[in-house]
């Protein structure tokens, strides 16, 4: 805030706070305070000392959103109570040629004498502060902890030195900040500044969201990486079969080397001279049974890392269409999703009971086919569970990009009525459009009544089997969301 707004400011807090009481203090953040001056509308002074965006205007809020945003009160907060409770605001003022304004209160203590004090508020940027003088102007606490000459507990309060920099900065405070079509400045601000905390706190959520995404991609890769290697460390299975098989074919007639074993590939139909190397104290027999052991390891090796890789590789793609569907959300200004992928969810009522759980669903964007029916899209891999195995009835219709990783689409069907061919059509490339085959002229969808679909054993998030369905040839299309 600049000079002129805080002049501004000043004009409009003098006529409602004078002559009132302080009441209650809500500590809304570490440097943040709701003031009750015991007004009838439901108005408090707000002010804030945080060096990012130190300002003071009126804000209207319901005492009970003030509780709940209230944290634990800091020394300084209950210093204030103790000094100022009940204090009657006799005058406010602006230093001449800063940021500051001077509260002036009166007091009574408990023996009955009157005390004087000064709630200064520094709204100075990087030195902004707020601080309680004695009638002399000595400091007796302050919000922040600052220094230098009349900055400090027990000093005589000055305000504080400008260097070159803000000098230079305070040449831009020209302009009031505009009131708009708000009814005072005081709005204006409050509104103003609650969107850029909004935005702050929605930048701050898409950020963790991306770097929750990145972190699980990573994660996966790294995994895919180590498991590659242990196929790697395991050699090829058919080899040591067939170095097991030619050491016994060859029991009569191997030359030995020390630990190199000539042998005769009978494999080969030019049957060529094959070196194989053993422990060098190994007889043929029991090297033999060395590499049968080796093949078999191999063998199961091959068989359970290639699936958990084929999961993995899964697992990436569906976490990369998250990506894409969380900058669409970003884009979209879509905070549910960005709640919901981050485990920081938004406050609701506690459901009692499943149905409502499932018309509270947020996981899924909601769509009207052109013959009225409603389709239901899954957000994520852990909203596709929950949408098909949750919120879909036996006799909705399922479908699915074939082949590639993608959102699960349910058509709600609850009068068990026959899908007509076109929401069939629509719903199919609803289904191509979320998947990892968006891009492509033509999508194969798999399609089938939900009872036909189901979770197998130990299968990831998102991952189904379907022991019925029909594929659909369709274009990647969106419909108008809803």
């Amino acid at each position: 805030m600049n000079e002129k707004t805080i002049e501004k400011i000043c004009a409009e807090l003098a006529p409602v706070l004078i002559g009132r009481k302080f009441g209650k203090i809500f500590a809304l953040a570490k440097f943040q305070l709701a003031i009750d001056f015991r007004l009838n509308d439901s108005r408090y002074l707000f002010v804030s000392v945080d060096p990012s965006a130190p300002r003071i205007y009126l804000i209207e809020r319901r005492v009970r959103d003030l509780e709940k945003q209230s944290k634990n009160s800091t020394g300084f907060v209950v210093f204030l109570r103790k000094h100022l409770a009940n204090a009657v605001l006799e005058t406010i003022e602006k230093l001449a040629d800063e940021r500051i304004l001077r509260f002036v209160f009166s007091a009574v203590d408990e023996l009955g004498e009157t005390k004087n004090y000064a709630l200064v508020v520094q709204l100075t940027g990087r030195s902004a502060n707020l601080f309680l003088l004695d009638k002399n102007d000595f400091i007796l606490d302050s919000c922040r902890e600052t220094y230098g000459a009349g900055q400090e507990i027990a000093s005589r309060y000055a305000p504080p030195i400008r260097d070159e920099e803000t000098q230079r900065r305070r040449g831009g405070d020209a302009e009031i900040f505009s009131q708009g079509e708000y009814a005072s400045l005081s709005e204006s601000l409050d509104a103003h500044f609650t969107n850029l905390e909004a935005e702050r706190n929605f930048l701050a959520k898409a950020n963790a969201a991306r770097s929750k995404i990145k972190a699980e991609i990573s994660k996966r890769e790294k995994l895919v990486k180590k498991l590659n290697q242990d196929l790697e460390n395991h050699g090829d299975a058919v080899m040591w079969k067939r170095f097991g098989d030619l050491l016994l074919a060859n029991v009569a007639t191997a030359t030995r080397r020390d630990d190199v074993i000539l042998v005769t590939d009978f494999y080969d139909e030019n049957t060529p001279t094959v070196a194989v190397k053993v422990d060098e104290n190994d007889s043929l027999t029991e090297a033999a049974e060395k590499f049968f052991k080796r093949y078999t390891k191999a063998r199961n090796a091959q068989v359970e890392l290639s699936k958990r890789l084929k999961d993995l590789e899964f697992q990436i793609s569906d976490l990369k269409l998250q990506k894409e569907n969380l900058e669409a959300a970003i884009g979209e200004k879509d905070e549910q999703f960005l709640s919901d992928l981050t485990g920081d969810k938004i406050e609701a009522k506690p459901t009692k009971s499943k149905v409502k759980q499932t018309e509270s669903f947020t996981g899924a964007r909601r769509y009207n086919s052109s013959d009225g029916f409603e389709i239901l899209v899954g957000k994520g891999s852990k909203d596709n569970d929950f949408l098909t195995f949750r919120v879909a009835k036996s006799s909705d219709l399922w479908l699915h990009a074939a082949d590639y990783p993608g959102s699960h689409v349910v058509v709600k069907n609850p009068n068990r009525a026959e899908i007509p061919h076109r929401t069939l059509l629509e719903a199919a490339q609803m289904a191509a459009f979320f998947s990892r085959a968006k891009e492509q002229p033509k999508v194969a969808v798999h399609y089938t009544p939900k009872k036909f679909v189901n979770k197998p054993k130990g299968a990831g998030a998102g991952l189904v089997s379907l022991s019925s369905f029909k594929t659909i040839l369709v274009e990647p299309k969106i419909l108008s969301q809803v």
